[in-house]
């Protein structure tokens, strides 16, 4: 049902935590399902510095806010900023339709962050 991808980051998630501090935080729910993701984020020089998350959801939540803190830091908010949920499913190895929730909670946790990071 999941790919090996998925599965590796919900056994194995990178980044769990909170940072000490954050240039943002970032706490997003989906309603619908329940899931809540907090992000957070430190910037420097116009790039991520460093993001880590919690969530409580199902595996493929999990496995979306681990990609995503992966994927982010390190890199400059502009190329953060046209990172997609296809992106991400595609780099997860693709997630079932009734998954797709997930990774537009990451994503949308994602836009609020930078929202806040710019100036």
């Amino acid at each position: 049902m999941y790919s090996k991808e998925v599965l590796d980051h919900f056994h194995h998630p990178r980044n769990v935590g909170e940072i000490a501090s954050p240039a943002a935080v970032i706490e997003i729910s989906n309603p619908a399902c329940g899931d809540c993701l907090k992000l957070s984020v430190a910037a420097g020089d116009g790039r991520i510095v460093e993001a880590k998350f919690k969530v409580q959801g199902c595996i493929p939540a999990v496995a979306c806010a681990s990609w995503l803190t992966e994927a982010i830091t390190g890199k400059a908010l502009a190329k953060v900023a046209q990172l997609s949920t296809e992106q991400m499913e595609t780099a997860l190895g693709g997630l079932p339709a009734a998954s797709h929730h997930a990774s537009a909670l990451a994503i949308a946790a994602l836009r609020k962050a930078l929202d806040h990071l710019r100036p």
